[in-house]
């Protein structure tokens, strides 16, 4: 069993709250990690496997996301154990909003992660009867509709392309492996092709598909509509490949877009990418990223390349009482700003400080948070 206390360090948690629901079986927890630059914001996961430390680490993400893209909210996740299939799906949701009737919206407001949809933001909204609960809404409520935009996606491209040219390495004509074809992986192989690049492989949770002379891209965003995940043993280009071999395959960048934790030590060794993109949260291991810092390999973080979704729940957590919706071109245009921006701002912060990405675009991130707790006094000053 997870010791919560043990979680905590200089930055957080603020707060860990673990909730249950005997009739319905709902379990759940809500990790406020830390709230001085605003108020705690990220997405509630919905899985079988949901943990405690699990929850606390992505919170921990969120708050060097806000900070990083320099917008004002405090990091902050929510995750409910149970499968997101699950015919007491609804009655599940209801009991852990609940729940947390106490913290959310006033400490934390709820927002779309793994396994909740836009209709189950608009079932918070109405069981705590209060519209500023949860934002990723449909867009027929007023919601910025995250996934139909592909928002986070369309981020992860701009900031590939942003970094890439940092790098020397134009991404028209890139050839570009993409883990995970979910609403981010297929919204960032539209915007790469857009761009120019070249989607050699791509991969869902049935399999994956490589072809050395590029994928038809228009062709694969129809089939995976057509037939979800399984599109890929369905689609006549390209070879059938087991899961987990797009990440190494030959490419110029490699865009981990699925799960957290799927490059580690070994894994980083046979990366034949010169970029690596993490779409996901949390995909490559401290250890990896060293390997890959040491074999020549640039890693843009997590925190900075799908920073879309944030910017759009920006807007979205501006617009919740608001009887207008958020302009969607203003929301393509500061996340494309943003994210180009903050991506050679990382890069060329490792390279002065002769560091990782990760470590440089934290230890900027890292000054925001600590100058705003010097000002609110929660540390000496």
């Amino acid at each position: 069993m997870t010791d919560a206390l043990s979680l905590v360090d200089d930055w957080g948690p603020e707060k860990i709250v673990v909730v249950s629901h005997r009739r319905t079986g709902m379990k759940g927890v809500l990790v406020i990690d830390n709230t001085a630059r605003g108020t705690g914001k990220g997405g509630t996961r919905m899985s079988p496997t949901v943990t405690v430390d699990e929850i606390a680490r992505l919170a921990r993400v969120m708050t060097w996301k806000w900070a990083g893209v320099d917008l004002f909210y405090g990091g902050a996740k929510a995750g409910i154990v149970a499968d997101p299939a699950s015919r007491d799906k609804e009655a599940i949701l209801r009991a852990f909003a609940r729940a947390l009737s106490n913290e959310v919206p006033r400490e934390y407001v709820m927002g779309l992660d793994m396994g909740l949809t836009e209709c189950d933001a608009a079932v918070i909204q109405d069981e705590l009867g209060d519209r500023g609960a949860a934002v990723g809404t449909p867009e027929h409520l007023g919601g910025v509709a995250y996934d139909k935009l592909g928002v986070t996606g369309y981020g992860v491209a701009e900031a590939t392309d942003s970094a890439a040219q940092s790098l020397g390495m134009p991404l028209a004509g890139a050839r570009v492996a993409i883990q995970g074809f979910g609403a981010v992986g297929a919204a960032a192989a539209a915007r790469y092709a857009e761009l120019g690049a070249t989607v050699v492989a791509v991969s869902t949770a049935h399999g994956g598909l490589h072809d050395p002379s590029g994928l038809d891209v228009p062709s694969l965003l129809a089939a995976r509509e057509e037939h979800g995940d399984a599109f890929v043993n369905r689609f006549s280009q390209g070879a059938v490949i087991d899961a987990g071999l797009e990440l190494t395959v030959d490419c110029d960048v490699l865009v981990p877009a699925a799960l957290q934790d799927v490059i580690d030590a070994e894994k980083a060794h046979r990366i034949k990418a010169k970029l690596v993109v993490e779409g996901a949260n949390l995909p490559t291991s401290p250890q990896a990223q060293e390997i890959l810092a040491q074999r020549g390999v640039t890693v843009l973080p997590d925190f900075v390349a799908n920073a879309g979704g944030v910017v759009a729940a920006a807007f979205a957590m501006d617009a919740r009482y608001s009887g207008f919706r958020p302009e969607t071109p203003t929301i393509f245009e500061t996340i494309s700003s943003r994210l180009r921006t903050n991506a050679v701002t990382v890069l060329e912060e490792a390279k002065r400080r002769n560091t990782t990405p990760h470590t440089a675009g934290r230890s900027l991130a890292e000054e925001r948070v600590r100058t705003a707790m010097h000002s609110k006094g929660r540390i000496p000053r």
